[in-house]
């Protein structure tokens, strides 16, 4: 399921979210397409590199990690992530603040790679731990995380089968982060440029992360959500076939 929208906007305009966005799209069009290849072995993040047991890109991996965040491996891959950022992120940083939304979203990324490392590295064969890790999936995952705890009752539009629907953000985000822990334990547990992996152990830490620092901090009282009862009070099924005009 891809969401459309939630429906709740932002009390101010998200400049630190439309800069991520845009960030992403500058490096994807400017400096992946012309050489994607290299780009990729030059900028992505390798696991084997933490432990030392490969050398990887020419960067060190406290460098890489920060770097493969905002590469992409197609225009599936960063339409979707960007998809999911501009509707989610908006709200989260609504509440955090610009700073702190920042300064969360990076740290998201950095919890998110190493639960991916540690699994790759302690499961994982050495191909796992040799394939390049790219995405900014995992920090959108904590993004995401944080969503479900500020959010939980706003609709989320999405398409089921030729059907707009919309449903509440808890269940699409429980059903996103339910798939992707079923997905990673069945042993997926590397992400490349070209298809050859996902992630899903990156998603999982992410998201936890972001639910868990979102929930510790609403409950001392450092951030507080806005009213999203407008949008909650709208039924939980709505739905309109995708033919009809």
């Amino acid at each position: 399921m891809l969401p459309l929208s939630d429906g709740l906007k932002a009390r101010r305009f998200p400049f630190v979210n439309t800069a991520l966005i845009v960030a992403n799209f500058a490096v994807w069009i400017f400096y992946e397409l012309p050489h994607l290849n290299r780009s990729i072995y030059h900028a992505s993040f390798y696991a084997c590199t933490v432990n030392n047991s490969c050398k990887g890109a020419p960067e060190s991996w406290g460098v890489s990690w920060i770097t493969s965040m905002f590469l992409h491996g197609s225009w599936d891959h960063i339409l979707g992530n960007m998809l999911f950022l501009y509707i989610f992120g908006k709200n989260v940083e609504d509440t955090f603040g610009p700073i702190r939304y920042l300064v969360f979203y990076f740290v998201g990324g950095f919890v998110a790679t190493m639960t991916q490392t540690a699994v790759t590295l302690w499961f994982g064969t050495r191909q796992d731990a040799l394939t390049p890790n790219l995405g900014a999936s995992g920090a959108i995952a904590a993004v995401l995380g944080a969503y479900f705890i500020l959010y939980p009752q706003s609709r989320v539009l999405t398409i089921i089968i030729f059907f707009f629907v919309r449903i509440p953000a808890w269940i699409f985000l429980g059903l996103w982060f339910v798939y992707q822990l079923v997905e990673g334990n069945l042993g997926i547990f590397s992400a490349s440029a070209n298809g050859g992996g996902v992630a899903f152990f990156a998603h999982v830490g992410g998201f936890t992360f972001g639910a868990t620092v979102t929930l510790v901090l609403v409950r001392m009282g450092r951030i507080t959500p806005q009213d999203d009862s407008a949008n909650s009070t709208e039924p939980m099924w709505q739905p309109r076939s995708i033919f009809a005009r």
